[in-house]
């Protein structure tokens, strides 16, 4: 009776046990911050060497919130916004001008990025922001 019982015992501490250690694996990945999301390289070149990249506007934000880019290149942000609210209504990019961001409508940016350092583009409200980062060796 003894070794019936074992038997029947064993599965049932193995699973526990697997619990345990499952549940231990999922705390330490909890505790550990997300990894950095590289900056975005991709985008559409047009004939004229232009890059296109898209961001939008929503509620986490803008997205891709890291554009990369060489020294001096030209780029055309389209910025899409889908998210209701005056916060990201508009874009700033640099010194520029606002700019309005009508709901679910792509409009252009054009901007030329610095030799060197960051850009930042950031909402009306200057509560939301992304940046483009120049890649020195690019």
């Amino acid at each position: 009776m003894l070794r019936g019982m074992r038997a029947s015992v064993l599965p049932v501490l193995f699973a526990a046990i697997a619990a345990v250690a499952v549940a231990a694996c999922s705390k330490d990945q909890a505790d550990k911050p997300a990894p950095a999301k590289a900056p975005v390289t991709a985008g559409t070149v047009g004939a004229d060497g232009v890059r296109k990249v898209a961001v939008t506007a929503s509620r986490k934000g803008y997205e891709p919130a890291e554009i990369a880019a060489k020294p001096n290149e030209k780029l055309i942000l389209v910025f899409t916004r889908t998210v209701e609210g005056e916060c990201l209504s508009q874009i700033k990019v640099g010194d520029g001008a606002l700019v309005d961001l009508p709901m679910n409508t792509p409009v252009e940016y054009p901007v030329t990025v610095p030799a060197s350092g960051t850009l930042k583009f950031v909402c009306g409200m200057d509560m939301f922001s992304g940046v483009i980062a120049i890649d020195a060796a690019g």
